[in-house]
């Protein structure tokens, strides 16, 4: 605290001094205009790439949905499984098929997206896969070497 001496007094000086605090402010002001930006935008990674293992031989056969180019829905244990089914049959079919039984584990649910699918329609199946019962859902992807993605 400073003091300010008149002719035989002291008394305290009753201003403050705001210079630093200005100086901190604009420096915070700066960080936070710099640091903005680069928030909202997006940042360029490489992906990992990995190989998936091949199921084991011993577990179930797998529920496998696939939803084509054209967004219709497939089911490997329906009565025709090249024909398109509907949403509703899809989930019915599922949902029998996942009843809980005590005896046995819950067969394996994957989904196979055609690569220029909608990918609403992807996640429409994966929805509807849950609600039927599924525990856990798998994508089935095609072995190989992956392109780079130019960007």
């Amino acid at each position: 605290m400073a003091f300010i001496q008149e002719r035989g007094s002291r008394r305290p000086m009753s201003e403050i001094n705001v210079v630093p605090f200005i100086d901190v402010m604009l420096v915070l002001l700066v960080i936070f205009m710099i640091t903005t930006p680069l928030l909202t935008q997006g940042v360029k990674i490489d992906l990992p790439k990995t190989e998936a293992k091949a199921l084991p031989p011993d577990q179930k056969e797998p529920l496998i949905i696939t939803v084509d180019a054209e967004g219709n829905y497939y089911l490997n244990i329906a009565k025709k499984p090249h024909q398109p089914i509907t949403a509703q049959t899809l989930s019915h079919l599922v949902s029998e098929e996942l009843k809980p039984s005590e005896t046995s584990e819950q067969r394996p649910v994957l989904v196979r997206g055609d690569k220029s699918a909608n990918y609403g329609k992807v996640i429409e199946a994966m929805s509807l896969l849950q609600q039927a019962g599924a525990k856990s859902v798998g994508l089935i992807t095609q072995p190989g070497r992956l392109d780079k993605v130019s960007g």
